[in-house]
């Protein structure tokens, strides 16, 4: 397969399509394993659960990360990468870079989970810590990228990271032997929820956020971007707190999205046991937070329905505090 859309710096005028999530999927089906699809019951219903949290990285985000910087020109490769994450993102596009030799700075935020922190560094990327809340992250991104003179590689709003994050839809789509008929996307930006939209278009797509940081639920049902208030609430999924949305997410799932799904800490929490128990997978709480809405009956299930285990980057002592809670 050839596919001559990546390759240059982000613009305006490109946008994430079906024929780049395709692209993306046989780019990655090359480097890397599907994840498995996993059979699991919730409220006496057959369903599916897509384990992205056995990723190298331990996020479907490895996906966005190794297609954004592949599709990089030799030019754009020299120059490095900057990414803005609280991990998962970070870790994705630290992997992609080790493995193509590229530098990478990421930008994250001081009390991101330890576990996260020293992967990402591991990995071999340069870590650019700010303070959450006190700083704009998006605003030490961009210094960061004046200063160095290297491409952003933002975490959801993005063309070639929302093709790549679709790419688990193809799989899915191949596991199943058809198209789900709904599938649950833990959502932070969007990233992920739009790329299974263009993957998967005969899907109804359900994003799941946390309460009071539902960007992209309240976004989809004012029609624009919505930012998160001044004091929002405080919540366990650290993976899935950015401020708002991007045009480029919700121009994608306009119109295709069911109405955004919130969940608690409890129903999250709740979530990781059943998930450690029936599973035997370890989810960190933004990864288990599509889970959480199944299981809570907030979004009803059947036989073709598939719920996305997004990570599984938690720090133990967490881990064992949550089992411990139970």
């Amino acid at each position: 397969m050839s596919y001559t859309g990546g390759g240059r710096a982000m613009s305006a005028t490109r946008q994430p399509g079906a024929e780049g999530v395709r692209a993306a999927a046989h780019s990655i089906a090359a480097i890397l394993p599907p994840t498995p699809l996993l059979p699991v019951e919730i409220g006496g219903t057959a369903c599916w659960a897509k384990a992205e949290s056995l990723q190298p990285i331990g996020a479907f985000k490895i996906r966005g990360g190794w297609w954004r910087l592949s599709n990089l020109t030799d030019e754009e490769k020299a120059r490095g990468v900057v990414a803005v994450s609280s991990g998962n993102h970070a870790q994705g596009v630290a992997w992609a870079a080790r493995r193509l030799a590229i530098a990478a700075a990421i930008v994250m935020p001081r009390d991101a989970p330890k576990v996260k922190l020293e992967a990402t560094k591991a990995l071999g990327a340069e870590l650019v810590l700010y303070e959450r809340p006190g700083e704009d992250r998006d605003e030490v991104a961009a210094r960061e990228v004046e200063q160095r003179g290297a491409v952003l590689v933002h975490a959801f709003g993005d063309p070639w990271v929302i093709e790549g994050q679709g790419s688990a839809g193809i799989e899915i789509a191949e596991q199943l032997g058809r198209q789900p008929s709904r599938i649950l996307a833990c959502c932070g930006g969007g990233g992920l929820a739009a790329g299974l939209a263009l993957a998967c278009p005969e899907s109804a797509v359900h994003v799941v956020e946390p309460e009071g940081w539902d960007m992209v639920g309240r976004a989809l049902a004012a029609g624009e971007i919505v930012r998160v208030g001044e004091d929002p609430p405080a919540t366990i999924c650290d993976a899935l707190r950015p401020d708002a949305t991007k045009p480029i997410n919700l121009d994608v799932l306009r119109g295709r999205a069911e109405p955004g799904v919130t969940v608690t800490d409890a129903e999250v929490r709740a979530a990781q046991r059943f998930a450690f128990s029936k599973l035997h997978l370890v989810l960190e709480p933004g990864g288990a937070a599509a889970l959480a809405a199944a299981l809570a009956g907030k979004v009803p299930v059947d036989k073709d329905t598939v719920i996305m285990l997004t990570g599984g980057n938690t720090d133990a002592g967490d881990f064992a505090a949550m089992l411990d809670s139970e």
